[in-house]
């Protein structure tokens, strides 16, 4: 059918995943985005594990409304400075230009799946991290690339904490 849209199953060893450097640690799968399936809206989805004691540094998208949706672990959701907490079944908006962090407080790893519309965080998280394949073990902390601020700039970001401390600048461990 010619402009239709796809419709597609997706298994959970079909999607690209990439360890993540720290501060978050753990790793994300890119599930559904441009490169996957045709839709009329652009979007991309997928799900990010953070490691205990680990955070999504604070940032924002300016060109894009996210929604994260809390399936395993505990922790904190830092949105526009305010602190919510985090848990299963937990599920945030996040409108154009608002900050965001996402803190694991839990003793064990915290996974959210994210939706971004329109798409792009896909291409970020591949230029940060590296290739993972399911079931292959985690490898050591590593550093996040040195030109960071500069992938974020080229992606879905319009402003993001460079520190390795807590979200907001203080220090914490990652």
């Amino acid at each position: 059918m010619d402009g239709a849209t796809d419709a597609r199953v997706i298994q959970p060893d079909e999607a690209r995943s990439f360890w993540q450097p720290v501060p978050a640690n753990g790793f994300v799968r890119c599930i559904l985005d441009e490169s996957v399936v045709r839709a009329d809206t652009p979007f991309a989805m997928g799900m990010q594990t953070v490691d205990p004691g680990c955070h999504v540094r604070e940032h924002d998208h300016p060109a894009q409304e996210e929604i994260i949706h809390f399936v395993a672990g505990t922790g904190t959701i830092r949105l526009d400075g305010a602190e919510h907490p985090a848990r299963p079944g937990t599920t945030v908006f996040i409108g154009k230009g608002r900050r965001h962090a996402f803190i694991n407080t839990g003793e064990g790893p915290m996974t959210f799946v994210w939706v971004l519309m329109p798409g792009g965080l896909e291409r970020f998280f591949a230029a940060i991290g590296r290739p993972r394949q399911e079931g292959e073990p985690a490898p050591a902390p590593f550093a996040r690339p040195a030109n960071v601020a500069e992938i974020e700039r080229n992606t879905v970001f319009g402003w993001a904490d460079q520190s390795l401390g807590r979200p907001g600048g203080g220090s914490g461990s990652t």
